[in-house]
């Protein structure tokens, strides 16, 4: 029997919407055998992050070490990473161990508002991580600050697609979550010749805590699986929508998504009818 495994590297979120918390989350829902090195420990909340405690870079890549020297893994996805140092060393392990199938979530605000990754490590992400990442996925904020232009639009985010991929990432997933004046979300995925769209129905809610980093590590169970990107993606937005559509309400600001409303919704599925 194969086990399909994936690796998170990010940081731990208290709270448990976001970062390796929502990753092996959403692992498990999508049977995958998930693991994790931890970058940070935030202290927070879903009304906001109260703490950010980095680990040293040594204890983050003796974890990854760890995993590279016994378990192995079918699929990398990288979350918050928080400094250069931090990034330099995960982009060299990446390149040590071989790793390929590697989804890049450039995890840089909290919902809140909270910085979660250091000015000086946008470099370090373009020029050390981005040319390893089978899969880049920034919202709109992030993919304007990585790419240096405005993303507002559908067609702004196409190029700042074009931009990303310069930097050596094969496929851009430009999330539209953020996007103003709309009642249909569009993301769309960028393989380095042509555009892609995935358009799902607008959820207005406040409980959008971790989405970004549920997809992600949706895409990464995908690939671990041995789908391809399109496929991976597609899975992702189905498991991300059902995930904000099927609120668990908790907390009194941003609360987390629900990661076991898509197992749910294809048990439901399955069911005879005479049985529902």
């Amino acid at each position: 029997m194969t086990i399909a495994r994936a690796l998170t590297i990010a940081g731990s979120d208290s709270g448990g919407g976001a970062g390796i918390q929502a990753d092996l989350k959403t692992f498990q829902e999508l049977r995958v055998f998930g693991m994790s090195a931890i970058t940070a420990i935030t202290a927070q909340n879903t009304l906001g992050v109260l703490g950010i405690y980095p680990l040293p870079v040594d204890a983050v890549l003796q974890q990854i070490d760890a995993i590279g020297a016994d378990l192995g893994t079918d699929a990398v996805k990288t979350g918050m990473l928080f400094s250069a140092d931090i990034i330099a060393g995960v982009a060299e392990r990446l390149r040590r161990y071989g790793w390929s199938r590697v989804v890049v979530d450039p995890v840089m605000i909290a919902k809140g508002g909270a910085k979660l990754l250091q000015d000086d490590a946008v470099r370090a992400m373009k020029e050390k991580l981005l040319p390893q990442a089978l899969v880049l996925t920034p919202n709109m904020p992030e993919a304007e600050a990585l790419a240096g232009v405005p993303v507002r639009t559908l067609e702004e985010r196409k190029e700042a697609a074009r931009r990303l991929a310069a930097y050596g990432v094969k496929h851009v997933v430009m999330k539209g979550g953020h996007e103003e004046g709309s009642d249909v979300v569009v993301d769309l995925l960028y393989d380095g010749s042509g555009f892609t769209e995935f358009a799902s129905p607008r959820v207005y809610t406040r409980h959008t805590h971790g989405t970004g980093c549920t997809f992600a590590a949706a895409v990464a169970a995908g690939l671990a699986k041995g789908q391809g990107v399109a496929e991976a993606v597609a899975t992702a937005k189905q498991f991300i929508g059902a995930a904000i559509e099927d609120s668990l309400e908790l907390g009194q600001g941003h609360g987390p998504t629900n990661h076991w409303a898509y197992r749910e919704r294809l048990a439901a599925a399955a069911m005879p009818k005479e049985g529902r």
